[in-house]
């Protein structure tokens, strides 16, 4: 592997003046050295982890980094902008700023570098040398660690308390990048001892027992674990942050760190947690195995808080010990909710559970669909109706065949609706809302309450198992409950709600809902399919498109569907292909309006929006999208109301052209489909031909020089 930096990937005349500007300048450096081959496609990536989170950090230090398809080589490039820019730090702007490109799927060794460049950034000896460096060949040896700070330059400058109030202390010996060890003094102890383990996939252990030389018998031991949405700087900064809090506390603390990055964790010793007195959890993402510290007292903060104020958590940590707090035993978090940023709401945590169930069923609508659909090619509708192929199957027969595929089909859309429940049950209550999830949704079925009763039993399960688990019972007990006490209780509750008190009621609405889809003609149809168009161009695979795709192979689950409920069905793909389908048509048109890469991306996006991928269009949304989104969403609309004008229909959730065959006006249909491309296509060269400076002007030539490896979107 090539050097992780070097010099021509420091700019110390950083020319940005916001966090932008600094990262496409940096960015473009890693385009010229073939390290990122696709630059917008790269940064698209690095906007969205700060959209996640600001990666501006107190010292004057901006870490925005990220994980993408596009980046060839783990990269790191240094600058020094000629105004500090704002990064979204407590403390103000930064004046250093490191961007970091990890592949995506990086193996251990890149992020374990990665993560001891991050652990070096708390060091003030360090950032002190990285402002005073002369040229950046001096700069990019310091990040490599093939020269030591120059002490002097730190002492030149004075130290800056944080907001916990303790001054930044110097560090002992820094790890070097091949060689990356754990930054932990010599443990008292064997419980914190891990000597041979890389410092990205351990728990480190801190054990410094007072900073005044009275050291007590009996340290305040704690457990912490950090985690951040990638895994790659903040998890480490975190933690490191948290072990020099530990040394300095004159009080005297024993600490152990599991960092849970994105090389992968190793779990610290269980005899460990159990003799800790307290815990920390310092993430941004799922604690992963939670229920390895239930019944400890528990600090629960952001990553950056760890970073931002260690000592008043080690505080806090040690004020609840001494209280006799503990956390809830056992409340598991559920695997989606635990991700939420500090501070989210019910809504967004609703939408986050519902999602969930969304993500795991599509699948099962995507092969129970197709193969219907398939079935219906070969046999005709009237296969539906075919005897069972288990006592009925002549191997040369198309007509045998085409009902294996229709009852295959049949047998996998039966799954729609119980596992949507499940798994809304399991985004809220982890795996013990399985069970129960399954069974309210299974109960929809047979009561014919549809997808809407999926929804409600998958909620009324996550909710009763979570209220279960709150429930204090005796240690005994503990173990049981997970199999055998919540999955009987919460079942037996979800099946006697959804039977006898909320089935028949949303039953009675799934009908009317039926009802009135096959009701529509005229105006209300064309109104509908313009809604449907809206919301499945607005984010482009993103949850306003999932609802309205959802809203669609719902009607159409039903053993019967009505002609209304094809029509929505037929309108939702077409609308889905069409924001690809116009930026492909756009870039093959007026390709001066586009960079080299997003025409690159325009040959891709013919062939997924043909297959009804609308995320083809994201490269171009990501780019410009006070553009590009308003014309997809103008060209959507038009598709969805002129194919449910057309009465189009559609009986397959997923295949785009490919199952042209199976659509009801079929030539309609196309014509559709072709309208809205031509209005995205014509209000995205509008809308971008009346601006001051197209792409190409503002690229650099490092980036038109730079031919992408691979093609986005592919």
């Amino acid at each position: 592997m090539s050097q992780l930096i070097t010099a021509e990937l420091v700019d110390l005349d950083l020319p940005a003046a916001t966090k932008s500007e600094a990262a496409r300048s940096l960015a473009e450096r890693m385009v010229s050295l073939g390290r990122v081959t696709d630059l917008d496609g790269f940064l698209a990536d690095v906007e969205a982890r700060e959209a996640q989170m600001p990666t501006g950090l107190d010292g004057g230090i901006g870490i925005p980094h990220c994980r993408s398809t596009h980046v060839s080589e783990p990269t790191l490039a240094f600058g020094r902008p000629r105004e500090p820019i704002d990064f979204g730090a407590p403390d103000g702007p930064a004046d250093l700023v490191f961007l970091i490109a990890a592949p995506d799927g990086a193996d251990s060794e890149h992020l374990t570098i990665l993560s001891a460049l991050a652990r070096r950034l708390a060091d003030p000896q360090f950032t002190a040398a990285l402002r005073s460096a002369a040229d950046p060949e001096q700069a990019s040896a310091l990040i490599r660690g093939d020269s030591a700070p120059d002490t002097s330059a730190a002492e030149e400058q004075p130290e800056q308390p944080s907001e916990s109030g303790r001054a930044a202390a110097p560090s002992g010996q820094e790890p070097q990048p091949q060689q990356v060890e754990p930054q932990s003094t010599e443990p008292p102890g064997p419980d914190s001892e891990h000597p041979e383990l890389p410092e990205s996939s351990q728990g480190s252990a801190t054990t410094e027992e007072g900073g005044s030389g009275a050291a007590s018998s009996e340290p305040f031991r704690v457990v912490a674990v950090t985690s951040c949405p990638t895994g790659i700087a903040h998890t480490y900064m975190a933690a490191e942050s948290l072990e020099r809090a530990a040394e300095e506390d004159a009080a005297g603390t024993l600490l152990t760190v599991e960092t849970q990055g994105s090389a992968g964790f190793q779990r610290v010793d269980p005899a460990v947690i159990a003799a800790a007195d307290a815990v920390i959890f310092a993430h941004d993402v799922e604690v992963r195995e939670r229920e390895r510290f239930a019944g400890k007292p528990t600090v629960d903060v952001g990553v950056k808080a760890a970073i931002n104020r260690p000592a008043e958590l080690l505080r806090e940590a040690r004020d609840k010990a001494e209280r006799g707090e503990q956390a809830p035993r056992p409340t598991t978090s559920a695997p989606m909710d635990a991700g939420a940023a500090q501070g989210d709401g019910f809504g967004t945590r609703l939408r986050t559970w519902l999602m969930t169930g969304v993500s795991y069923m599509v699948p099962f609508v995507a092969a129970g669909g197709l193969l219907i659909a398939l079935s219906f090619a070969l046999g005709g509708y009237e296969i539906a109706g075919a005897k069972s192929v288990a006592d009925h199957f002549v191997w040369t027969e198309v007509h045998s065949w085409a009902a294996l595929l229709n009852q295959i089909g049949g047998l996998a859309f039966g799954f729609l609706v119980p596992v949507l429940a499940g798994y809304i049950a399991y985004g809220m209550a982890d795996r013990p809302g399985l069970v129960p999830g399954f069974v309210g949704g299974a109960v929809a079925v047979q009561i014919e309450a549809g997808f809407l009763g999926g929804l409600v039993a998958g909620l009324l399960a996550g909710a009763l198992v979570m209220a279960v688990q709150r429930v204090g019972v005796p240690a005994v007990l503990r173990g049981i409950m997970p199999v055998v006490v919540i999955p009987l209780l919460s079942s037996a509750l979800v099946g006697a709600l959804m039977f006898v008190v909320v089935g028949k009621p949303i039953a009675t609405a799934q009908q009317a809902m039926t009802d009135w889809l096959g009701g529509l003609t005229g105006t209300n149809a064309v109104l509908l399919g313009l809604l449907i168009g809206l919301m499945m161009c607005f984010d482009l695979g993103g949850p306003v498109n999932k609802v309205a795709y959802t809203f669609a192979t719902g009607g159409i689950a039903s053993a019967d569907p009505g002609n209304g409920s094809l029509m929505v069905m037929a309108a939702a793909m077409a609308a889905g292909m069409v924001p690809p389908l116009g930026m492909a048509l756009a870039t093959t048109v007026r390709g001066s309006l586009f960079t080299r890469t997003e025409r690159e991306n325009g040959k891709a996006a013919w062939v997924l929006g043909a297959s009804f991928i609308s995320e083809g269009a994201i490269p171009f949304a990501a780019a410009d999208p006070l553009r590009v989104i308003p014309a997809s969403m103008a060209g959507g609309a038009v598709t969805g109301a002129l194919s449910m004008g057309f009465g189009s229909t559609l009986r397959a959730p997923h295949g785009g052209i490919f199952v042209v065959p199976l659509i009801g006006s079929p030539l309609l249909y196309l014509v559709a489909i072709a309208a809205g491309t031509l209005v995205t296509a014509g209000a995205t060269l509008l809308l971008k031909g009346v601006r001051k400076q197209t792409p190409e002007v503002r690229s650099s030539p490092a980036q038109d020089s730079a031919e992408p490896r691979v093609p986005a979107g592919v």
